[in-house]
């Protein structure tokens, strides 16, 4: 059965691998699965036929044969469950993956999301010049934490899981802000996990899908 995920027909990173649908993508790398990219307008975002696939509106989702499903994070759940590659075979080391998986989404991307936010969406409001160190701060407190607890390991967990992929994606996202240049353990984890064979052929699927969707001139 072929596998169809959507993606931004034109990411608004502009093909720097932070939109939702490059974790996907890498997942099925790491799974040495095949897949097809339907790109979806941010009209067709609204429309009906989108949101029967996704309710919010959003991307990325996941086809295969009558499965249908939506949200990143459980997209790469099923993926690491379906495919071997990304879940340890032992029961409580696969448990342990999860919940990597779990606090990734969960624990560290919202305050770096809540940074974007903070920047790009009330940066002229008369209050953000103080609430931004605020997030900045929470931040910091999660990474400090994650940093300590990775300590000179390669991976969160003995062998490259689901949950290194999850947290990495997340991690990624805090890039063009410099931050996480402060935490050199995790700017190391970021680097050996871009350095993976999956995860080039994942982002270069990606950019080079967006260079393809430029209209020209």
């Amino acid at each position: 059965m072929t596998i169809t995920i959507t993606a931004f027909e034109r990411s608004p990173d502009g093909g720097k691998g932070l939109a939702r649908d490059t974790r996907v993508r890498w997942a099925l790398e790491e799974a040495g699965q095949a897949y097809t990219v339907l790109p979806v307008s941010f009209q067709a975002m609204k429309e009906p036929e989108h949101l029967a696939r996704h309710p919010f509106g959003q991307i990325p989702t996941y086809e295969e044969g009558d499965l249908a499903i939506f949200e990143s994070g459980a997209i790469i759940f099923h993926i690491a469950q379906r495919y071997p590659g990304l879940l340890p075979d032992d029961a409580n080391a696969r448990a342990r993956a999860v919940t990597w998986m779990f606090s990734a989404l969960s624990t560290v991307e919202p305050p770096i999301l809540d940074l974007a936010i903070a920047k790009f969406q009330e940066g002229d409001k008369p209050w953000s010049k103080d609430r931004l160190p605020l997030v900045q701060d929470r931040i910091r407190e999660r990474l400090g934490k994650l940093s300590d607890r990775l300590g000179d390991a390669e991976w969160l967990d003995g062998d490259f899981s689901a949950g290194d992929l999850v947290m990495v994606s997340v991690l990624l996202r805090l890039k063009p802000s410099g931050m996480l240049a402060e935490f050199p353990i995790l700017a190391a984890y970021v680097t050996r996990a871009e350095a993976r064979p999956a995860y080039q052929r994942a982002f270069a699927d990606q950019l080079a899908f967006n260079t393809a969707s430029k209209p020209a001139g």
